[in-house]
């Protein structure tokens, strides 16, 4: 049998060869190699647009004025089938029952809820009308329409799932709806009657009373915002008596606590003696590493729970898409709510999504180069690609906007540069020893945190729908 050289060019022999087969030449030659390449190392735009601020003793803490205006948040709900029911204990997101105690009364608030359904275009209450309900939105969306300065309509808030109105119901006293509520989409929602309201406050002296507490605490003098008023004269002639004033603070100030992401990186002995030439093997094993710890951190940066921006933003800050896909008029909405917007973050496919709705409008979106990089701009704010923004199965996501610095009273990072064996800033690789499997193991941690200063400095276009062409 003859064995034929790979080397070899087509149809020629060993005998036939007259020089050196290229499978011969390469086993004295060195190979030009590329350092260990790794697909998921995204932009982390976040992690590089945030100004870092140090936190001594790994605690940051937000110090703000008195805030008066009570909570306006989102209820939960539960379903069983077809019949959705409040979960008592979320009532105290109502403004007036925020902090209210006794779980006894909100069951008896909770079991008087009615379930109803409305079809797209139906109004559910009509300006003019008597206010005698609370209308809690279990699910799809409603626009509140009011009338414009001219007697023409104008889309005032738009509402979904979680979200109220009407609960100043329960403060008493005949009212009427200042605004229309048509839904946009197939709605179900929870309404409670006055009467009932009227029916329990008979018997639960508790109720009436925190409600009573809860206006008068709206009453304080408090600007726009919901903090404590500072009194200030201007316009005055002569010598008039001046207000006397201070500024009083929030009197527990949340406090940030820096989060650690961390891992143990393992390398033979043997591969790190051996085989350091031309790449060391313990540095491109920690560079990977670290890689992977970066990518990790701006995640809960984004998604975690305490701290994530995602769970951290403002009640109101938060919108909804006016019709499901995000349009020039949603992204225009988002920036209006706060000033010095430094830049967006959306997912890639929620990017492309609002390319086609610009598109559809004859509109293009202008771009800019941000580190070398092109990206999409939107009235010259520029809106960053982040593959952490999660994509909801039914294909519905969220575009974050945000002021940025400590100077503007926006969103920064936290770190705590100068830890002992630092690789890079607040991240450390400490040497842990090498066990009785000639093992060497390191420890490489990441410490970081996000913190919102005010606010209106992080903003939140939700449910934007992407599938929808």
């Amino acid at each position: 049998m003859t064995v034929t050289d790979p080397g070899l060019v087509p149809d020629e022999t060993e005998h036939q060869r007259q020089s050196l087969s290229t499978a011969g030449a390469r086993n004295l030659a060195s190979t030009t190699k590329s350092t260990p390449q790794m697909q998921g190392i995204s932009p982390r735009w976040l992690l590089r647009k945030l100004p870092w601020v140090t936190t001594q003793a790994g605690t940051y803490r937000v110090n703000r004025r008195l805030n008066y205006a009570l909570g306006d948040g989102r209820v939960s709900f539960t379903s069983t089938g077809a019949d959705i029911r409040v979960i008592p204990q979320e009532l105290r997101e109502l403004a007036v029952l925020r902090d209210f105690p006794d779980d006894d009364v909100l069951n008896a608030l909770a079991n008087r809820f009615v379930q109803r359904e409305f079809g797209p275009g139906d109004v559910v209450v009509e300006a003019g009308g008597r206010a005698e309900e609370v209308f809690l939105i279990a699910h799809g969306k409603v626009n509140k329409i009011g009338r414009g300065e001219y007697g023409d309509q104008t889309v005032l808030d738009t509402l979904a799932d979680g979200d109220h109105f009407g609960d100043e119901v329960l403060v008493g006293g005949e009212t009427e709806w200042e605004f229309t509520v048509k839904a946009v989409t197939p709605v179900i929602a929870l309404v409670l009657p006055w009467r009932s309201v009227r029916e329990l406050n008979g018997q639960g002296d508790v109720l009436r009373a925190h409600i009573e507490a809860a206006v008068r605490a709206t009453r304080k003098p408090q600007n726009k915002h919901g903090e404590a008023e500072i009194e200030i004269a201007s316009g005055h002639e002569g010598k008039p008596d001046l207000p006397a004033t201070f500024v009083d603070y929030e009197l527990a100030p949340r406090e940030y606590e820096l989060e650690v992401a961390q891992t143990v990186l393992r390398v033979h002995t043997r591969v790190a003696d051996l085989y350091n030439h031309p790449m060391n093997q313990t540095e491109q094993q920690l560079r990977l590493t670290i890689e992977a710890l970066r990518e990790r951190q701006e995640h809960e940066m984004i998604n975690n729970r305490r701290i994530g921006l995602l769970h951290n933003a403002d009640l109101k800050q938060r919108i909804h898409t006016r019709t499901g896909p995000p349009t020039p008029d949603d992204l225009d909405e988002l920036l209006s709510r706060r000033r010095k917007t430094a830049f967006m973050l959306a997912h890639p496919r929620t990017i492309a999504a609002f390319g086609r709705e610009a598109s559809k409008r004859g509109l293009y979106p202008g771009t800019d180069t941000i580190d070398g990089t092109r990206v999409t701009t939107w009235r010259g704010v520029p809106l960053l690609p982040s593959d952490k923004i999660p994509i909801s199965p039914n294909a519905t996501s969220s575009i974050l906007a945000m002021r940025v610095g400590e100077q503007d009273n926006g969103v920064i990072g936290l770190h705590q540069p100068g830890i002992p064996d630092e690789v890079q800033p607040s991240l450390n690789a400490r040497f842990m020893g090498i066990n009785d499997k000639a093992i060497a193991s390191y420890l490489v941690s990441a410490y970081y945190s996000v913190a919102v200063l005010v606010p209106d400095a992080l903003g939140i276009l939700e449910h934007v729908e992407i599938g929808r062409s």
